[in-house]
């Protein structure tokens, strides 16, 4: 039997390969995260407004979220399962700290500051999914109905206190990540249907005492932007403007109008894809919805190959989030979907969604390169 993480270099094996097998990095995931990131920086500069000081201030973030893929990389995945409950707890301590203590901005109550700010609403991202495959790891699947209903609760608790902080973008993404550890479960179609039944049913309930006047204020947006084309429906007006107007090969780096001219509201950030989209055209779009897809792709090839329920789960579900990310902000500002703050993963500024995406693929690429090859 031979074991990824054997000590002995292995004839015929070049340095590099060896180099990377004990650092348990996968090259293909990580050549994928570097040609993002490295795009990502181009069309970043551009908006930032050329500003180099800013590029030199998210280079730090980039090299710490890598930092912390390659330390994360180095733990073995049956020390992952074990430690998911106290991470989880963890996560749900932080979450109801917020509501008490928590740092206001932008009216909401988000972050916890202990010399830097961090949302603890991102952890959750991570350890849900490592919370609900620990518990089904050793269970016989698919799931029964009182394990099923036990993992709703799992699920539910996390999205209660985010909504109350309020932040609806991150609530539907942790839901819809935890929902996927149950649907790659095995779940029947029973339940799924059922799922969706009720959800549609709570559709009302959740518009008239969940959602906020400004998140409402966005849902009617979508369906009429020009109602409100100096409030509400600034950004999204702005955003399809600077798109449309990059047709199929775009305008050029660093000489897009809406962008440079500051008409685009939050072009570093939740709508640097409006950018992409003008300077780039729909070529340079593509290319980049080409090159996630790649990266999801990998996520599912190392789900496939996991060699025990608690890897494939967390592994396919890590995998299905960067999707949900790339979906959520990419229909957002083309105007599929309401506006609701999901950055574009690996591209948008910021530091906290970024490491969390790292972290991601830290453990990917642990329960890739520590899995055990069969037998030659």
């Amino acid at each position: 039997m031979i074991f990824v993480d054997d000590k002995h270099h292995a004839g015929g094996q070049s340095n590099l390969d060896y180099v990377l097998r004990r650092l348990h990095i996968d090259p293909v995931l990580l050549a994928l995260v570097f040609a993002t990131l490295l795009v990502g920086g181009i069309i970043l500069y551009s908006a930032s407004g050329a500003s180099s000081s800013f590029m030199y201030g998210q280079s730090v973030k980039i090299l710490l979220a890598l930092g912390i893929m390659l330390l994360i990389a180095q733990i073995n995945p049956a020390w992952m399962r074990r430690g998911s409950p106290w991470l989880y707890a963890a996560g749900l301590a932080m979450l109801v700290f917020v509501l008490v203590g928590g740092v206001i901005g932008g009216g909401a109550q988000r972050w916890i500051d202990i010399g830097f700010r961090f949302q603890p609403s991102e952890i959750m991202k991570l350890a849900l999914p490592a919370m609900l495959a620990w518990l089904l790891h050793s269970r016989s699947l698919p799931p029964s109905p009182l394990l099923i209903v036990s993992t709703l609760i799992l699920i539910a608790m996390p999205v209660v206190l985010v909504l109350l902080q309020p932040d609806l973008g991150t609530a539907i993404l942790i839901g819809l990540t935890g929902a996927t550890i149950v649907f790659l479960a095995g779940i029947g179609l029973v339940y799924i249907f059922s799922a969706v039944a009720i959800a549609g049913a709570a559709l009302p309930a959740l518009w008239f005492f969940v959602m906020h006047d400004y998140q409402k204020r966005r849902v009617l947006t979508l369906f009429d932007p020009e109602k409100d084309p100096l409030g509400a429906g600034y950004h999204i007006i702005q955003s399809k403007i600077a798109i449309g107007s990059g047709g199929v090969f775009g305008k050029g780096w660093l000489s897009g109008s809406q962008g440079q001219l500051e008409f685009l509201p939050e072009r570093s950030t939740d709508f640097i894809f409006a950018v992409i989209g003008e300077e780039f055209g729909l070529f340079g779009a593509i290319s980049i919805l080409l090159l996630y897809l790649a990266i999801v792709g990998r996520g599912f090839y190392i789900a496939a190959t996991a060699q025990d329920t608690f890897s494939r789960l967390l592994a396919g579900s890590i995998s299905f989030t960067f999707f949900f990310y790339v979906f959520v902000n990419s229909a957002m500002v083309t105007g599929l979907i309401p506006v609701v703050g999901v950055p574009l993963p690996l591209i948008s500024a910021g530091g906290t969604s970024l490491v969390t995406l790292m972290a991601g693929f830290g453990i990917l690429m642990s329960i890739h390169t520590h899995r055990r090859l069969l037998p030659r």
